[in-house]
């Protein structure tokens, strides 16, 4: 069985500069437009890094590219996935994103995913209503994939930030 998931949606890149990284890919791709979303906060009540509670701040960029989501993430401060991957190889491309249409196929594709070996390393609700779980898949060439279930919300606010990316 594969996991109860989209095709990827989200390709995303961890950063000590958002500006620089902006920068370079509307450079390298032709993106045209990037909207940010400073000090997004992970807060321990819903939020859990390697098992324990986390808490900590990123500032995140987005943009598409067609179809595709890219996401820049600057780690500001406290512990979590992304700091740990800038310390350990700094800058790069550090997850793809794919989507579970509902929560219930998100809890599947998780219970899959461990069934797989693929641990659970962090995992929360973002502001909004996505909820997220990274899973280690070093193995599939890529640091981490992302599964995500994306609130109507949410999604209503990435339409409008592809509308923005086309005029």
């Amino acid at each position: 069985m594969t996991l109860p998931v989209q095709s990827p949606i989200q390709i995303a890149w961890v950063t000590a500069d958002l500006a620089a990284t902006e920068k370079a890919l509307t450079g390298l791709l032709g993106v045209r437009k990037w909207v940010r979303i400073p000090d997004v906060h992970f807060a321990p009540d819903v939020c859990s890094y390697r098992g324990k509670p986390a808490d900590f701040v990123a500032h995140i960029s987005l943009s598409y590219l067609g179809d595709m989501q890219l996401e820049l993430i600057e780690p500001v401060r406290g512990e979590n996935v992304y700091s740990d991957f800038l310390r350990e190889s700094g800058p790069g491309l550090h997850h793809i994103c794919v989507e579970a249409d509902t929560p219930e196929h998100f809890a599947a594709a998780l219970a899959e995913a461990a069934t797989r070996g693929a641990a659970v390393v962090q995992q929360g609700v973002m502001p909004g209503g996505i909820q997220f779980a990274y899973v280690s898949a070093p193995q599939g060439g890529v640091p981490y994939l992302e599964i995500a279930y994306i609130s109507p919300d949410m999604k209503a606010f990435y339409a409008y930030i592809k509308q923005e990316q086309q005029r």
